[in-house]
């Protein structure tokens, strides 16, 4: 396992920014979770006055933490910035650090009763901070606020409810896209994104001949094991079982997606040992013809000058999927409860959920589909990619699930697409230690 403290992820680089973020909260928080002291009683025990929506009362400070320290930072500063300009008795200030060092630091400071009245974290995160009572129910907010499903798609709604009770507000959803240089593509006689199996290896094929020896470098570490579970869902395949007990990715389906990661290598299209980040500096660079990697790197794109095009990565399974992540507004335990900041950092998350329009300019999709039906995409280079949001998935709401896929997925899926192991060696290998890690993490957790 790579360690997740080197430099990879210290986020001052614009094109690894949020893939060292993903990977910080994958990595370290729940690991760092696994040696929290639970604070005592579940979530919905905690004290708390019922929420109008409206916050009338004396001021008060809130402290707020995230982890855009990227290129995103400044959109979201500048969300802050207005919220407190229209809220008097209100101000909320930005303590915003690496994500590795969020994950780390918040359990430490819940129990130490010196937390943030409220914060923002991804989405895979939410259930391992909840089974450890880092965080609380918000179910009074969005029934205060009547969200639903309905404004959302019903994955990333339904990926923050732990055991029936809802942790987080979806602030927005990101997703892989395809990019690809459009000067290559006139050049080789394409017209259009390639959109399947066969269009998607036709335009290779064409590549190619147009004198592009290498046009889609398939990574061995980041973002390799993303596509992978994008092309198993694309199979009809579930990585994790309903009890979250499983791993999957040993089925016919599941090696189905790994073998196509490494015929690409087998087939010539790619380099055979493609290290971390070197797909995507080599596309920006114009050196290959097509990459999929986040949504992230658009304005890192934009403000490149490369030629290039984004699309919805294809359909090379039998359904259209990819996966997806998303930054979820949260509320801490707090060791003392004062209602009023309580009430005052409910306002907040509602504002900053009826107003993430803005939030769009840093590339991320806005989550509620009535931001989206306003024009917040209008433009955007991510417009065409939200689309296709409804058929983003998500990894199940399973405490220190993140761990789990650095320890296991991304190490079976780097073996086979080297060419280390066989597909179905690297693979059922991955599998057994996943499921061997996610029934440790039943106990761990007190699931």
């Amino acid at each position: 396992m790579r360690n997740v403290f080197n430099e990879e992820d210290t986020m001052t680089h614009p094109t690894r920014s949020l893939r060292g973020r993903l990977r910080a909260a994958t990595a370290l928080g729940a690991v760092a979770l696994l040696g929290l002291t639970a604070c005592g009683g579940s979530g919905s025990e905690q004290a708390a006055s019922e929420f109008t929506g409206e916050y009338d009362g004396p001021a008060v400070e809130l402290s707020y933490w995230n982890g855009f320290t990227g290129g995103d930072g400044p959109f979201m500063e500048k969300m802050v910035e207005e919220f407190n300009a229209e809220h008097e008795n209100i101000k909320v200030t930005s303590n915003t650090m690496q994500w590795a060092d969020f994950y780390q630091r918040l359990p430490a400071a819940v129990t130490a009763g010196e937390g943030p009245d409220v914060g923002v974290m991804h989405l895979d995160q939410l259930s391992s901070m909840a089974a450890r009572n880092v965080i609380v129910p918000v179910d009074d907010l969005t029934d205060a606020l009547e969200l639903t499903g309905d404004d959302f798609t019903q994955e990333v709604w339904d990926a923050g409810v732990y055991q029936d009770e809802r942790f987080g507000v979806p602030l927005d959803v990101h997703s892989l896209a395809m990019y690809y240089n459009t000067e290559h593509f006139e050049k080789a006689g394409i017209t259009e994104a390639p959109t399947d199996a066969a269009s998607f290896e036709d335009a290779l094929k064409k590549l190619q001949a147009a004198g592009y020896k290498a046009p889609f470098w398939m990574p061995t570490l980041w973002p390799s094991h993303l596509m992978n579970l994008s092309l198993q869902w694309q199979n009809g395949n579930e990585p994790y079982d309903g009890e979250a007990s499983k791993a999957n990715f040993a089925t016919p389906e599941g090696l189905e997606a790994i073998e196509w990661q490494r015929g690409i290598v087998e087939d010539g299209y790619s380099p055979s040992n493609v290290a971390i980040d070197s797909q995507y500096v080599a596309f920006k660079n114009g050196e290959t013809s097509i990459t999929w990697d986040g949504i992230w790197q658009f304005n890192d794109l934009e403000a490149s000058g490369l030629p290039y095009a984004a699309a919805p990565i294809p359909t090379i399974g039998d359904e259209q999927a990819v996966w997806a992540s998303s930054h979820n507004f949260f509320l801490p335990r707090q060791a003392q409860p004062d209602p009023d900041k309580a009430d005052a950092a409910k306002v907040f998350i509602a504002w900053m959920s009826e107003n993430s329009s803005e939030w769009a300019g840093s590339g991320m999709i806005p989550a509620r589909e009535s931001v989206r039906a306003e024009g917040a995409l209008d433009g955007m280079p991510q417009e065409a990619i939200a689309e296709d949001i409804d058929s983003m998935r998500f990894l199940p709401p399973v405490p220190g699930i993140g761990a789990v896929q650095t320890e296991t997925l991304e190490v079976g899926v780097s073996k086979a697409v080297l060419g280390e192991e066989s597909p179905e060696d690297a693979m059922t290998e991955a599998a057994e230690n996943a499921s061997t890690l996610m029934e440790e993490n039943k106990a761990s957790f007190g699931e």
